[in-house]
């Protein structure tokens, strides 16, 4: 027999079991995967900040121009976006999902979104 990954107690059952209980089990996956799941969380929080304040903007037919200092300022990172794309023209487009942005001259900044 077999003693608990977790807490030490003798198992009872199947001899391949690792815990004595769901608890147990459970206890030791939460442990054993924290730091990765607290990177995950604070990724996929920014990710939804950022396209928050994407949505937010006022589009007119899938397009809308705003400043970086407005998106900053409503809490926008330009450090997290889930792709990017350049096209054959060299235009460099940054995407929080299905909405896009260009950076432009002078801190204006170009929003598309995909349909």
């Amino acid at each position: 027999m077999e003693n608990c990954l977790e807490c030490g107690e003798k198992i009872i059952g199947r001899t391949d079991k690792k815990f004595c209980n769901d608890g147990c089990r459970n206890a030791y996956n939460n442990k054993n995967n924290q730091d990765s799941s607290n990177l995950m969380r604070n990724v996929n929080n920014k990710l939804r900040k950022n396209y928050r304040v994407l949505a937010e903007q006022k589009f007119i037919e899938g397009k809308a121009k705003t400043t970086r200092n407005k998106l900053i300022s409503e809490g926008f990172d330009f450090e997290y976006f889930t792709n990017l794309k350049v096209y054959k023209n060299g235009a460099e487009y940054r995407f929080v999902y299905d909405i896009g942005y260009k950076l432009l001259e002078e801190d204006w900044i170009l929003l598309v979104r995909k349909e």
